[in-house]
């Protein structure tokens, strides 16, 4: 699995987005039961800090300490750094995995294996993405060209996921259909540029080129931005909800 938060694990930690109270009154009463959950690749924590608040215990794992160090911390969290394939967990113990914004870098097959070790037979997984934000017309267009054009050729294979919506992955569980949600927050300009630079396509971008591209395109940004203090910003969620197969309804 690659690393590719590690070095601006700090960054991610202050600009990353958390995921909105309705996508979470969706998902918790699907779970019938509330004693453990597992969050996979759990980055700074985002969702597991949820989850600690509905479950006695809460596993959280990720392949890096430095992301785990920045994240959020509570008595009933457990964070481990260790590959959501390759997992100490023990079996039959979840009664929910979820996987944020971070399943296309698994190897699918042997994710899944775990989760159909790990998974209670009324369990359930849930699979979590948000697309790049909007703001305006005018705005919208300068992130996409960004994004295709200046960091496309530097994202990796795996981004194609989420820009299907994780609808090309496959899920081999009953699957639960899922309403769309939406991360809104009142953002300055900083705090965009900031969320910018959390890419790991910019951050393979300065390796390859010893540049940062956001410097060049805040210039574009800040003219399109205009005089308003803050703007709207809109994160796009989409999620992939099912149950354990060894469950005969839904």
């Amino acid at each position: 699995m690659k690393d590719n938060f590690s070095k601006q694990s700090d960054l991610y930690a202050k600009f990353r987005p958390s995921y909105p109270k309705k996508l979470f009154d969706f998902l918790l009463p699907l779970v019938t039961e509330k004693k453990c959950a597992w969050d996979c690749g759990t980055g700074n924590g985002q969702v597991a800090a949820v989850l600690s608040e509905y479950f006695d215990k809460v596993y959280a794992t990720d392949i890096s300490a430095q992301q785990i160090n920045n994240a959020t911390k509570k008595k009933n969290i457990f964070y481990c750094v260790e590959n959501a394939e390759e997992t100490i967990l023990p079996g039959n113990t979840f009664n929910l995995i979820t996987v944020a914004q971070a399943i296309h870098w698994f190897d699918f097959e042997k994710f899944y294996q775990q989760v159909n070790k790990t998974l209670k037979p009324e369990g359930i997984l849930a699979i979590i993405g948000y697309d790049l934000f909007r703001i305006n017309k005018d705005i919208d267009f300068l992130i996409d060209e960004f994004y295709k054009k200046t960091t496309g050729p530097y994202w990796d294979k795996e981004r194609k996921h989420i820009d299907a919506h994780y609808t090309t992955i496959p899920f081999p569980f009953k699957e639960i259909k899922a309403p769309h949600f939406f991360i809104t927050y009142t953002w300055e300009i900083n705090q965009a540029l900031g969320f910018l630079n959390t890419w790991s396509g910019v951050q393979h971008y300065i390796k390859k080129n010893n540049e940062n591209p956001v410097e060049k395109f805040s210039i574009q940004l800040k003219e399109a931005w205009g005089k308003a203090l803050t703007r709207k910003v809109t994160f796009p969620v989409f999620m992939r909800v099912g149950k354990n197969n060894s469950c005969q309804s839904v």
